[in-house]
């Protein structure tokens, strides 16, 4: 299966006060043949994440660099950035929905790939079935 991961569930494979028995079974299959789609910016939205729970001391400071490592043996397509028509499309999502620009890029990469969405933020969970765009079942 190939699906979408926002940098939420991303970043709970980082973070054990916020991993899940869901989230540790999207790992699983990204482990066992599974793969993810992120859109352009996921890499810095994930950085900033590691970066945030170091200055917050949630992380050791080795961490952030030997997650990278974890991620980089992982199936994880990162998109190209986006084209003029496609940042009109994450505008409209925003717009249409509430989201921030970052969340759109997510749906708005689901929607074009037609790939189910993996994500744990209630307003892109609201957005995606009004789009059309599957999402991976929470237990």
């Amino acid at each position: 299966m190939r699906f979408v991961a926002d940098a939420s569930v991303t970043l709970s494979w980082c973070f054990e006060d916020e991993a899940t028995s869901w989230t540790d079974s999207l790992l699983d299959h990204l482990r066992n043949g599974d793969e993810i789609a992120v859109p352009a910016h996921w890499p810095t939205e994930i950085s900033n994440g590691l970066l945030m729970g170091l200055r917050r001391k949630r992380i050791l400071p080795d961490r952030p660099a030997l997650f990278w490592d974890e991620l980089a043996v992982l199936p994880i397509e990162v998109e190209s950035p986006l084209s003029p028509d496609q940042v009109k499309a994450v505008l409209f999502l925003c717009q249409q929905h509430g989201l921030t620009a970052y969340d759109a890029a997510y749906l708005e990469l689901a929607k074009r790939k037609r790939l189910p969405l993996a994500k744990l933020d209630s307003a892109l969970l609201k957005a995606a079935p009004l789009e059309n765009v599957a999402l991976i079942a929470h237990p």
